[in-house]
């Protein structure tokens, strides 16, 4: 059946085995409950939610639309640092519905993804829903991410992203020291770990985070809207660590002032000034 069209579906509103394409509806996975949902105002475009928090969007007609801001300033910062011809490795830990995994396949196309994702019902309902590539270029792995991680042989990945979340809150054993430490191992000289961190607005757990990336890694980035960064609201901060300098890209300035929601970005500097007195996280 062609994608788009309606599916029939099983008595427990899971969608026939051998159909493909996006259905509204609720669906069993193994950590809970998955809702698809048409967006409202484009009809390409579905929210995923898992355990009703909204977790993805994917617009399947443009890869490259992302409609979550955290996702753009991602994507923003690797574009400021990373060429386009280059045969990108990437390791995604927290997979969701694969946005970010769909754009650098469509962005990078030498690109080399794997993404770790704990819910492997989750996972295969995103493969049956969505165009997804297939392996080499992207392959999903089920796992925990910091089990994963551990296995992973050393200076073999450009970009690690984590985006990895129970509820509202990142599991803490992928926030401490030990897990950066295995992160740091796996990437290559100059690549970048980028870390997708939601807090209340005192802040105290992105201190926390970046003091703990800002341990293992030379050079720091912070990414977030003005009110985010003066501790006003509950949101995401993006924060990055690397062994070369990033986030000095004019370009990523322009980019992320021009979003839906303008933001700036910190660098080393003031990323540590902020961190300063931090506990830095520990297993």
């Amino acid at each position: 059946m062609a994608k788009g069209t309606r599916k029939t579906r099983t008595r427990s509103g899971t969608p026939e085995r051998g159909e493909s394409g996006p259905v509204a509806g609720t669906f069993p996975i193994d950590t809970g409950t998955c809702e698809l949902v048409r967006d409202q105002y484009s009809d390409d475009s579905w929210i995923i939610q898992i355990n009703g928090v909204p977790s993805s969007h994917v617009n399947v007609a443009d890869p490259t639309v992302l409609d979550f801001e955290y996702m753009r300033w991602i994507a923003h910062l690797v574009d400021s640092e990373r060429d386009k011809t280059e045969r990108l490795r990437v390791l995604h830990l927290g997979g969701g519905a694969c946005s970010m995994a769909r754009y650098f396949a469509a962005t990078y196309p030498d690109a080399r993804q794997v993404v770790v994702e704990i819910d492997g019902a989750l996972a295969e309902l995103v493969r049956d829903w969505f165009d997804l590539p297939r392996a080499p270029l992207l392959r999903i792995r089920v796992g925990e991410a910091r089990a994963v991680t551990e296995t992973l042989t050393e200076s073999t990945r450009d970009v690690v992203i984590r985006d990895v979340f129970a509820g509202n809150t990142t599991p803490t054993p992928l926030t401490t020291a030990q897990f950066t430490t295995h992160v740091r191992r796996v990437l290559a000289p100059g690549g970048i770990y980028i870390v997708n961190c939601g807090d209340t607005p005192d802040l105290q757990g992105a201190r926390s985070e970046a003091a703990t990336i800002g341990a293992q890694f030379e050079h720091m980035a912070i990414i977030a809207d003005p009110a985010m960064l003066k501790g006003r609201r509950y949101g995401n901060m993006i924060i990055a660590g690397s062994d070369v300098p990033i986030g000095g890209q004019p370009a990523l300035a322009r980019e992320l002032l021009g979003g839906g929601v303008p933001a700036h970005v910190w660098q080393d500097a003031e990323v540590r000034k902020f961190a300063a007195n931090a506990p830095v996280r520990q297993d």
